[in-house]
C-alpha cells in the first residue's frame, strides 16, 4: 500500500471511529482548512489539516492526495471529493437498502428531500423542545434534515448526503443483515 493510502485510511479510521459524526465533524474541519475560502482544498492547506488531526504528510504527499482524488482535475479537493475519497465501500445491499429509504422520503421524486419531502415519513411532534413549545415541528423537521445535509447545509439532501451519513455509520455495523435491518427499521421500509 502506497503512503497516500495509508494516509486516507488512517484519517478514515480516525472519522468511522466517531461514527457519523466523525464524517460530519471532518466536514466542519475541512471549511475550517479552507483559509482562502475557495470550498477547495490546496496540497498547502491540506498537509496543514491533516497536520493538525495528527497526520504527517510531507508536501508532495499532500500533492499527491489531492491529485489522486481531484475529479474535476483543478489542482485542488472540493469537500464533496474529499468526503468521497473518505468514504468505505459499501456493499450492494447497503447501497439498495439506502436507495429505497430515500425513494421513500423523496416525496416528491425530484432527487432531494426537504421539510416538505420529511411530513409524513418522520414526525417531529415527539422531540422534546417541541413538545415543551421551543420548537416548532418545522424547527425540529429542519433539525433532523441537517443530520443528513452535511456539505453544503442548504435545506436539501441529496442521494449522495444520504448515502455520506450512512457510510459514516459503517463502524458501528457489523453485517449487511444489520445494516440492512436497522435501515429498514428506522425507514419502515
Amino acid at each position: 500500500m502506497d503512503t497516500v493510502t495509508t494516509t486516507m485510511e488512517k484519517l478514515r479510521a480516525q472519522c468511522l471511529s466517531r461514527g457519523a459524526s466523525g464524517i460530519q465533524g471532518l466536514a466542519r474541519f475541512f471549511r475550517r482548512m479552507d483559509r482562502d475560502r475557495r470550498q477547495s482544498l490546496d496540497a498547502g492547506e491540506l498537509q496543514r489539516g491533516l497536520a493538525q488531526l495528527g497526520l504527517d504528510v510531507d508536501e508532495v504527499e499532500a500533492k499527491a492526495m489531492c491529485g489522486r482524488w481531484d475529479r474535476d482535475g483543478n489542482g485542488t479537493l472540493d469537500l464533496e471529493e474529499f468526503l468521497q475519497a473518505l468514504q468505505p465501500p459499501m456493499s450492494q445491499a447497503w447501497e439498495a437498502v439506502i436507495a429505497a429509504a430515500f425513494a421513500k422520503v423523496d416525496r416528491t421524486g425530484d432527487g432531494v428531500v426537504t421539510v416538505d419531502d420529511l411530513r409524513g415519513a418522520y414526525s417531529g411532534w415527539a422531540h422534546p423542545k417541541v413538545r415543551s413549545g421551543e420548537w416548532t415541528e418545522d424547527k425540529a423537521l429542519r433539525s433532523f434534515l441537517d443530520t443528513f445535509d452535511m456539505s453544503d447545509q442548504d435545506g436539501q439532501v441529496t442521494l449522495a448526503e444520504f448515502r455520506d451519513y450512512y457510510s459514516g455509520l459503517s463502524a458501528s455495523v457489523d453485517t449487511d443483515e444489520e445494516f440492512v435491518t436497522m435501515v429498514t427499521s428506522a425507514w419502515r421500509l
